[in-house]
């Protein structure tokens, strides 16, 4: 890979290398792109004010691109706030897809932070064709200062999706509420250090932050074609890590059909556009299997005593067991699935309130007969 260019934004006295990079990668985004620097131009403290200048650094990897991506980004950089590293170069075949390029991007990101230190900093990463909430870096930071080793954050769509056939919008909702109720099904049944409920389960690449010390401690991000985002969140948990999914991390995303990397975002709203039914994304499983799987993870993990890493056995047991093999709902399925859900989790919170100490959710007080209950 050759470094075209290198900058930061003259005449800014940054008086410390940042402790936190955001790594966008970027292929034929320069009408996108702008918008995506002037939202992290803009992030605020939690209070509101801006954040000092240099606070923070962001790596633009402009890949493959038939456009001026990387000039508008050069050309942008004497208005930011940040310092900023723009890189250009054409990833070979067998690396030009979006786990190729948000490795490489986040790989800079890494470099750059190890200049200055060791192990520490925290690696951040977005799209190019989105938007950052005002708060964003802030809100990861929070994360991180409470002890998480990844963020995960939420996304939403910007009003190209208010464009989207109307039936994608009903099944959206659909699946937003079922992936909820799912999430604190899973909560309760199986609590994890570090990622208190309320949360949520969205795992994206349009807004992923990691420690440098997790990321290099996974061999960084998985070089996946498809599913980069959920690779590396998987190898975080076979490490036990504390994988934190903030509610109040948030990014707007395009709501565009014609995307630049095969299989994201867009290329989902567009098949689900033309064939809304679809199958759901695997982790939209039915009630009984994700209240079996999320009670026998539990149970296990409060046994797990120390030494070997209790992840690592967990994918195991879903790879080899065929009783956690998972199963993709139809559209149609969804309104069943929501009132089965619904009707687990309040017996859920009946139970849990009946116990002095939530440790006691291992023992008879929640069993497998409530799975015969709910189906």
């Amino acid at each position: 890979m050759r470094k075209f260019f290198f900058s930061e934004p003259p005449e800014q006295p940054w008086a410390e290398r940042p402790s936190a990079i955001v790594a966008i990668p970027v292929k034929d985004e320069a009408e996108r792109l702008p918008a995506c620097l002037n939202a992290l131009n803009r992030q605020t403290d939690r209070q509101g004010r801006l954040l000092r200048r240099g606070a923070f650094g962001v790596v633009v990897f402009a890949n493959n691109c038939r456009d001026r991506s990387a000039g508008t980004a050069r050309a942008a950089a004497a208005n930011l706030r940040f310092p900023m590293r723009v890189y250009e170069t054409q990833l070979p075949p067998a690396l030009a897809h979006a786990g190729g390029a948000r490795r490489a991007a986040m790989d800079l990101a890494e470099s750059w932070l190890g200049e200055t230190s060791a192990s520490g900093g925290v690696i951040l990463t977005t799209d190019a064709d989105s938007t950052a909430a005002p708060d964003w870096v802030a809100a990861n930071l929070d994360a991180f200062a409470a002890g998480a080793d990844a963020v995960l954050g939420r996304i939403s769509l910007d009003e190209e999706g208010a464009r989207l056939p109307p039936m994608l919008h009903a099944r959206g909702k659909l699946e937003a509420v079922y992936e909820d109720l799912l999430a604190e099904m899973s909560a309760r049944l199986d609590p994890q250090e570090g990622n208190p409920w309320p949360h949520h389960s969205t795992i994206s690449g349009a807004t992923l932050a990691v420690t440098r010390r997790a990321y290099l401690s996974v061999g960084g991000l998985p070089r996946v074609p498809l599913g980069e985002d959920k690779a590396l969140v998987a190898a975080l948990r076979r490490r036990d890590a504390r994988i934190r999914f903030a509610p109040d991390v948030a990014v707007v995303t395009s709501g565009r059909t014609a995307g630049r990397a095969p299989g994201g975002v867009a290329d989902t709203l567009r098949l689900r556009s033309a064939a809304p039914d679809a199958l759901c994304d695997e982790a939209l499983e039915p009630c009984t299997a994700a209240y079996r799987r999320a009670l026998w993870r539990g149970r296990l993990r409060r046994a797990w005593v120390g030494g070997a890493s209790f992840g690592e056995a967990w994918a195991q047991i879903e790879a080899t067991d065929p009783r956690l093999a998972r199963r993709a709902l139809a559209p149609a399925e969804l309104p069943r699935q929501i009132e089965l859900a619904t009707h687990a989790l309040r017996r859920l919170h009946a139970r849990l309130a009946a116990l002095e100490d939530v440790e006691s959710v291992s023992g008879a007080a929640l069993s497998f007969n409530d799975l015969d209950e709910i189906s």
